[in-house]
């Protein structure tokens, strides 16, 4: 049976953390998974077995990058995911809380957590297999927003449960549509911003009705209004590493940057910079940057 967390299992972060600060109210819902990263020189063939590849894990999950990510923005962020009871469990929970992000929104059941199998190339390309464990057991009954200014959904959890968090939204909501699959076209009507890449914009089911973020890997990200351009960012020039969550890192500054009151273009130049910052980095919420991070790789 699932339970939410208790008051009395929250304990605070021991530094001051970003949600002690007066940035904007984010809920993220989305999904929680433990990532299983293994290093390669190169992907391998079918059939084929690559040797000597440098292993590590931390923390992932696209719902849980983009909470950590916005709280390391400056956003006051609750996180609303649901989590099994294994080996895995504490350390997600902690990384969250860690990050100074609120787990009230959690919910917990007796089955595995959401587990991601990443092979990273030298040339920082990935490839990821995941089995959701505990994100397709998100239900829309599991969904409670609360009172925050935005809400920031992904599709690694069911379609009904994302229909669920546009529903209750009350005010701005982002959907990153990803991994590509069919949105509901309510969600997609809802959505005052979306953001893809290439595929998952060709998976959408309709244009959606807000503003649209394309994603374009290393030439940067257009940010589209009912089919028009309005803005283009380049990202700065980095050494690609791991590009694991630099999507997720895009797009939690994206968000945090247009709640903060920034114009399109600036918004989606920070965006840009994040996105690029975590991809010169190894892991997953490891490589997140900071807004003071994020700053410093701005053009002057």
């Amino acid at each position: 049976m699932a339970r939410r967390i208790g008051p009395d299992e929250r304990d605070p972060p021991a530094a001051l953390s970003p949600n002690e600060q007066s940035g904007p109210r984010l809920t993220v819902v989305g999904s929680i998974n433990f990532d299983v990263v293994a290093r390669v020189s190169r992907f391998p063939r079918p059939g084929e077995t690559v040797t000597g590849a440098e292993s590590l894990g931390g923390p992932g999950g696209k719902g849980a990058n983009q909470a950590v990510a916005a709280a390391l923005l400056g956003a006051q962020v609750r996180m609303v995911g649901r989590l099994g009871d294994d080996i895995f469990t504490a350390r997600l929970r902690v990384s969250l809380e860690e990050s100074g992000v609120d787990v009230g929104g959690l919910v917990f059941d007796r089955g595995d957590c959401g587990l991601a199998l990443i092979l990273v190339a030298d040339d920082g390309e990935n490839q990821i297999v995941v089995t959701p464990g505990a994100n397709w057991r998100l239900t829309p009954e599991d969904v409670s927003i609360g009172d925050g200014d935005a809400v920031l959904c992904q599709l690694e959890i069911p379609a009904e449960t994302v229909a669920a968090a546009a529903e209750q939204s009350r005010g701005f909501f982002c959907l990153n549509a990803a991994p590509a699959r069919p949105v509901p076209a309510a969600v997609l009507e809802r959505a005052d911003l979306v953001v893809v890449n290439r595929y998952e914009r060709e998976a959408l089911s309709e244009e959606p009705r807000g503003l649209v973020a394309l994603t374009l890997g290393p030439e940067g990200a257009v940010l589209l209004e009912r089919g028009r351009e309005v803005a283009r960012a380049t990202p700065p020039r980095v050494r690609a590493v791991d590009g694991t969550a630099a999507g997720d890192a895009f797009t939690a500054c994206l968000v945090v940057s247009l709640l903060e009151g920034r114009t399109r273009e600036q918004a989606l130049t920070r965006a840009c910079a994040a996105g690029a910052l975590a991809a010169s980095r190894a892991g997953a919420q490891a490589s997140l940057p900071t807004a003071a991070e994020v700053d410093e790789a701005l053009p002057v």
